[in-house]
């Protein structure tokens, strides 16, 4: 203690001062979470969403040492979720399950109750689902080149279904008309099974669908997969090669990670992205999350707020590109 007043120059009380700060931070730190968490899911019960955050939450509360309850807000195109979350303490006792929708949702929409980016802290994402070029089989093309070369000869004629006006599965075909210069027709319907039920009948060519949606078709030989996003082949579809494999730089990849709201302290969202990052490491975790058409995608903090911040950028200039609008 004499050496440590002597090399900082301070008398007894300072230092008694400064041991209490450093105990009481201590202390603070190990205090969290001292109530139980409220993990907000933006969408309704029984969603392979909300299945993915109950497997999770069943893991992290006991790490924890404290319930992580599961919270389903759906509505508004997960606003009223991300609302909710937005106008929580930031004490990392309030976490939301938030998807690539955060980032889209606020060129579509005219106006939002909070700001996407200012007011949420990306914490750590949980998984990834990729999306599959997938036509029917009258068309005749087996590869991408050949079926870009197909798409570019009939400008217009090729028309690709999708669950919704403004959602990934539209913005996954406008960014590939944008990059491979193509012209295709955009063919939205309200849901993915009435939009596989006229891909299957050929009444559209084609669609930018997640695996797990269309794997039984493709398995029978009904549907052709042409490609896949993503940097890997799907372990259930092995045969199909990437789209980075047959020659064409597409990025198209369906996140689902946790925000808190913005003031969170540092140390919370860094313990949460480290916790759930162990979790998803798990092989039984990851075996469930594949059952399920997912992929466990572990990144930190900033490698999570890098991803936000640049699908905002590049959704914003695909609808801007592309005009497109939806009702309100």
């Amino acid at each position: 203690m004499t050496s440590l007043r002597r090399i900082l120059g301070v008398g007894g009380c300072a230092l008694t001062w400064l041991a209490a700060t450093l105990s009481g931070h201590a202390l603070a730190q190990q205090a969290y979470p001292s109530k139980p968490i409220r993990f907000i899911v933006p969408y309704a019960p029984g969603g392979s969403t909300s299945n993915v955050v109950r497997l999770v939450s069943e893991k992290l509360s006991p790490i924890l040492g404290q319930p992580v309850i599961v919270d389903n807000r759906p509505g508004g195109n997960t606003v009223i979720g991300s609302e909710i979350l937005a106008r929580s303490a930031p004490d990392g006792h309030t976490i939301l399950l938030s998807a690539s929708t955060h980032v889209i949702n606020p060129h579509l929409l005219k106006s939002l109750p909070y700001d996407p980016l200012k007011d949420f802290i990306p914490v750590t994402t949980l998984a990834a689902t990729e999306f599959v070029l997938e036509v029917h089989p009258s068309v005749p093309a087996n590869t991408l080149a050949e079926f870009i070369k197909l798409a570019k000869s009939k400008p217009g004629q090729l028309n690709y279904g999708t669950v919704g006006t403004g959602g990934l599965t539209h913005l996954a075909g406008a960014y590939f008309d944008m990059i491979a210069g193509t012209k295709m027709t955009h063919v939205p319907y309200k849901g993915t099974a009435p939009m596989l039920t006229d891909l299957l009948g050929g009444q559209l060519q084609l669609t930018f669908d997640t695996p797990i949606s269309s794997l039984p078709h493709i398995k029978a030989g009904k549907l052709r997969p042409i490609a896949i996003s993503g940097k890997t082949r799907l372990p259930a579809l092995p045969q199909v090669p990437t789209f980075a494999e047959s020659g064409l730089d597409y990025d198209m990849t369906a996140w689902f990670g946790v925000m808190a709201p913005a003031g969170t302290p540092k140390d919370i969202v860094n313990r949460l992205a480290t916790e759930i990052g162990k979790i998803l490491a798990m092989p039984d975790i990851r075996e469930k999350m594949q059952a399920m058409g997912s992929e466990p995608l572990i990144m930190t903090h900033e490698q999570f707020d890098a991803r936000v911040k640049a699908d905002y950028a590049r959704f914003g200039k695909v609808i801007k590109e592309a005009n497109i609008k939806i009702e309100q």
